[in-house]
């Protein structure tokens, strides 16, 4: 018997092209009109940034690279905010969850400022019971000490409870905490093709799960 459903955000509930568009192309275009540099260069720098902090909170504060390079992420999220929206089958899901009486959370990685700007542009707010953004738990999803102080936060039964993600870091964080149902999201990106997990069971479609049910 499943309880809570806990849901990440970006990847899984919503289409992921989004974020690697923004960070892997404009931000990178963007930051070498700044800085008077080839694309490339620009790109190749943002990358080893980026990898300097994974793991860590800064790696999603959108206010962190506002200061560290310079523009306005948090207004170019919402210049772009078109590009933002449900991946398939995850609003049928979600309404499927409503209609069950899950207690349905979305745990993400996400900062708060870019969370209020996707919940702005898809409404994803209004399906869910509560949004809790990795700042306050106090910890990435990846990390070891992340779900014990989210069960603390939300108070979930381990359990009765399913996770689904599509970073399977974060599925290994929660298998070793015990959760007791976890499945991978295969369909990060409209843009690219499936990639299922060798180590946990994976849907395309979330709306597949209520199917299978």
């Amino acid at each position: 018997m499943i309880d809570d459903v806990l849901l990440d955000m970006d990847g899984t509930l919503l289409d992921r092209h989004f974020d690697n568009f923004f960070f892997e192309e404009e931000l990178p275009r963007r930051y070498a009109r700044l800085q008077e540099l080839p694309f490339e260069e620009a790109r190749d720098r943002l990358m080893t940034m980026y990898r300097s902090v994974e793991g860590e909170l800064a790696w999603t504060d959108l206010h962190y690279w506002s200061r560290r390079v310079g523009i306005d992420v948090v207004a170019l999220h919402k210049e772009l905010d078109h590009m933002i929206g449900f991946l398939p089958g995850a609003e049928e899901f979600l309404r499927a969850l409503r209609r069950l009486g899950k207690r349905v959370t979305i745990v993400t990685n996400a900062h708060r400022a870019g969370v209020d700007v996707k919940t702005a542009k898809t409404g994803l707010d209004r399906y869910v019971d509560r949004i809790v953004d990795a700042f306050e738990v106090g910890y990435l999803k990846m990390r070891p000490e992340y779900w014990p102080a989210c069960r603390e936060l939300i108070g979930f039964d381990s359990k009765r409870s399913l996770y689904v993600d599509d970073d399977e870091l974060c599925l290994a964080a929660a298998r070793e905490f015990g959760l007791g149902w976890i499945i991978h999201s295969a369909k990060s990106s409209s843009q690219l093709p499936p990639a299922p997990s060798a180590g946990f069971p994976s849907v395309e479609r979330l709306s597949s799960l209520v199917r299978a049910s």
